[in-house]
């Protein structure tokens, strides 16, 4: 597992570089195909490659995770893939090059494959912009869909994750001399200063709800009134009635100063994935874990979103964080603990086994050494 883990850190990924993830896309299909026994069906979505592997049957358990990362090209060189001390290291390894070799091995172990689908998206990181209807579509109709992303602290479950909404207020002034006659313009920086105020406003902290104003633009010199600002907006939700508040209160901002203009871009992007959702999967989990002996599992909510909203979304019971064990997802500090590695595999495959009926040992909870 670590080798191949590894081989998919040291192919860089970064979801903007069509070419990278082109190329991560072959590995990641040679390393499944190794494990599974079959070729994936490559779907190509405005130059994005995801991979699916349709195993048997009518599907009953969907295996979701992404092979995109956030780190750009280069990012070896200062933050090098290394193992030391039962940490693993490397751009990507954590979130979630892990969860991906993780569902190829507990996957290949279970006795009987019929009826898993293996999802591996090419754009998680940018919120599944082409990969969202193969993730439901995947979704519609199964028992069950398992979410490969990282766990939280300590290794927990997420069980409940915020909705997202994103935005971008184009606001549209007029140009001046700022100097000469300032009162012939309109300033769009002034009234991105109104908009910011009334948009920060729209945040329910005792619902959750926060609504955060995140990059700022406007202006062209220092010199000259702004014509035109922007600014982007990051929401998080924990129900869609609230997304719903929130998305209407956007489209109906009006604008402060004589002569502004509002142009409103965006809108909801994640539906919220509620404690509903991941309940008794959760108890499933946490006896199957137990009788592993690599409990007792714990579970949190979290304000990040994950491809898990979307197949929660469609009305399938989803368990997320069912990945790697460690921490820094996105960060220089990004790695994962070697010896959770069989453990969460273990735990992944017998949980996979009992939703399908199958019950079955996993090799990997047996010795000790490297996985």
């Amino acid at each position: 597992m670590i080798d191949e883990i590894e081989r998919l850190v040291r192919c860089e990924s970064p979801s903007e570089d069509l070419a990278a993830v082109a190329r991560s896309a072959d590995l990641v299909a040679e390393v499944g195909t190794a494990h599974l026994g079959t070729e994936p069906e490559r779907i190509v979505l405005d130059g994005r490659t995801h991979l699916r592997w349709q195993l048997g049957g009518p599907p009953r358990v969907l295996v979701v995770g992404h092979h995109d990362t956030v780190w750009p090209i280069g990012s070896l060189a200062t933050h090098p893939f290394e193992v030391r001390d039962g940490v693993l290291r490397g751009p990507g390894c954590f979130d979630m090059k892990s969860g991906v070799v993780m569902a190829f091995h507990a996957v290949a172990a279970l006795p009987d494959g019929d009826g898993v689908t293996v999802l591996i998206t090419g754009d998680e990181e940018l919120g599944s912009p082409t990969s969202r209807p193969l993730i439901e579509d995947a979704a519609r109709g199964c028992t069950a869909a398992l979410v490969l992303e990282a766990s939280g602290p300590g290794g927990a479950l997420k069980t409940e994750r915020k909705g997202v909404s994103h935005y971008e207020l184009v606001v549209h002034g007029r140009a001046a001399h700022a100097g000469l006659e300032p009162e012939r313009g309109v300033s769009a920086t002034i009234e991105a200063a109104h908009q910011i105020l009334a948009v920060a406003a729209l945040a329910d902290s005792p619902a959750g709800t926060t609504v955060t104003p995140t990059r700022l633009q406007a202006g062209t010199t220092t010199n000259t009134v702004a014509a035109q600002g922007r600014f982007a907006v990051d929401v998080r939700v924990r129900d869609v009635a609230e997304q719903a508040r929130i998305d209407t209160a956007m489209r109906t901002l009006q604008p402060v100063l004589d002569g502004a203009r509002l142009e409103l871009l965006g809108g909801p992007n994640r539906p919220p994935l509620p404690a509903s959702a991941s309940k008794e999967l959760f108890a499933r989990a946490a006896r199957l874990a137990d009788e592993l002996g690599v409990g007792p599992l714990h579970s949190l909510a979290v304000g990040g979103a994950s491809d898990g909203n979307f197949t929660a979304g469609v009305g399938t019971p989803t368990l997320d964080g069912l990945g790697a064990v460690g921490g820094g997802a996105h960060a220089d500090d990004e790695h994962l603990i070697v010896a959770e590695l069989a453990r969460r595999t273990a735990l992944l495959t017998a949980l996979i086994a009992d939703l399908l009926g199958a019950r079955t040992q996993h090799p990997l909870t047996s010795g000790s050494g490297r996985p």
